[in-house]
């Protein structure tokens, strides 16, 4: 009797192992976040450190400053200014992409790639506060002055001759 009722525990836990081994890699995906990059712009790279060793061994002659995207990145609760770590790593504009924090840099994935890249934090600000500079920006532009081309001079308004 004692083995009829160990053979139907194993393979009861046999199916639990095989089903917490298949729910382990989508709950790893459950922790990305959703963002929209708004805006990009080419900026100098973030300076990258190097270990000890590298500073101990003279490194190489360093060459002219490289340019890598910069982009502004809008989640729900907070907007990232991250950039790339060399001038190819592209991300498409007004498109909604997953990210996620790991070790002080934003791995980012585009449309289910197999892999992540990642850009540095260049900087966080919450998104009310965002959202109160952005309008602050707007409302100043509308005030401003119309350039000097746009406003005729003694405040004449110039008529077509008929």
């Amino acid at each position: 009797m004692t083995t009829k009722t160990a053979e139907r525990k194993y393979p009861r836990y046999g199916l639990w192992a095989v089903l917490l081994i298949c729910l382990v890699p989508s709950a790893w995906a459950g922790v990305y976040q959703h963002g929209t990059v708004v805006r990009m712009r080419m900026t100098d790279c973030l300076p990258v450190h190097h270990g000890f060793m590298m500073a101990m061994s003279g490194g190489a002659v360093p060459t002219g400053p490289e340019v890598c995207p910069e982009y502004t990145l809008i989640s729900d609760k907070v907007v990232f200014v991250i950039v790339g770590r060399s001038s190819d790593q592209m991300i498409p504009l007004a498109d909604v992409i997953d990210f996620r924090l790991h070790n002080n840099e934003m791995a980012v994935r585009i449309d289910d790639a197999r892999r992540e890249n990642k850009f540095g934090i260049k900087e966080m600000i919450l998104r009310t506060e965002w959202d109160m500079v952005q309008k602050h920006i707007t409302e100043q532009m509308r005030r401003a002055p119309r350039s000097s081309e746009d406003v005729p001079e003694n405040n004449l308004v110039l008529t077509r001759p008929e």
